[in-house]
């Protein structure tokens, strides 16, 4: 399996963030994405990545909360970053619009999106999408982009009603489901069906969302074997089934056999 959506690198893992990566390996997942969060977070990602080179994988972006007073210039250096070793990454993200927390700044999040979208198309790399609370801007702002390539909706959690309006807008999309699918009163397992196998990843954006039964707990990537049974048992299918599938979907949406 793939966890397509991880942030090991992160300081919930201090001291010994390589014990997670070795956990996850031990426990059939051992491929990794690293979508990056902010300007302080790179070295951390790319010291993590160094250090497991064959099984891990990296993403950079800006994430939609770290958009603040200084976001022009983190978002510059990002760029940089991307541009001068875009090599070492396989999409742009994790990107996009969240308005739960905090509207204040929900203009520059568009903008913000806006350019890195266009980083993605310039460069023929996929988009990870962090979208909450803000669908209605995020496909505004892909729409006025333009972006036709691959879209990773991380972490979704919407209805069938958010699948169809995504199909509607974007031409290639694809659904990260992870912990949320397991937890009681769910409603992502009635989506399932909707999204199709041939357009879902796993993930488990570690070190939140913690699946059953592992829930209230710092999350791991080792804890994708959870969320994959999940899904298998809603949608009438083996592990087998959702492992072939979901790493076939993978690989093609991030080039890993070009890696």
């Amino acid at each position: 399996m793939i966890d397509t959506h991880t942030h090991l690198y992160l300081q919930e893992f201090a001291p010994s963030p390589a014990d997670a990566v070795r956990r996850a390996i031990d426990a059939g997942v051992p491929q990794m994405i690293f979508p990056n969060v902010a300007l302080s977070t790179v070295a951390m990602q790319r010291k993590l990545h160094e250090q497991f080179p064959d099984n891990t994988f990296m993403a950079m972006g800006l994430h939609p909360t770290e958009i603040d007073g200084d976001w022009e210039a983190n978002l510059k250096a990002i760029e940089m970053e991307l541009r001068t070793h875009c090599d070492d990454y396989v999409a742009v993200g994790e990107v996009g619009i969240d308005l739960y927390w905090d509207k204040t700044y929900r203009d520059q999040q568009r903008e913000a999106l806006f350019r890195q979208a266009q980083w993605a198309s310039e460069l023929q790399l996929p988009l990870i999408i962090h979208c909450r609370d803000g669908l209605d801007d995020t496909l505004g702002v892909l729409r006025h982009s333009a972006f036709d390539g691959d879209v990773v909706f991380h972490s979704f959690t919407g209805t069938d009603e958010d699948v169809r309006r995504i199909r509607d807008t974007v031409r290639s999309p694809y659904f990260g489901i992870n912990g949320v699918v397991t937890f009681k009163n769910a409603r992502l397992r009635d989506t399932l069906p909707a999204i199709g196998l041939d357009r879902l990843l796993l993930e488990t954006d570690s070190p939140y969302l913690a699946p059953v039964p592992h829930r209230g707990k710092r999350n791991e990537s080792a804890y994708l074997v959870h969320t994959a049974a999940h899904i298998a048992s809603s949608l009438g299918l083996t592990m087998q089934e959702v492992d072939e599938a979901t790493t076939h979907n993978a690989v093609e949406v991030f080039r890993l056999n070009d890696r």
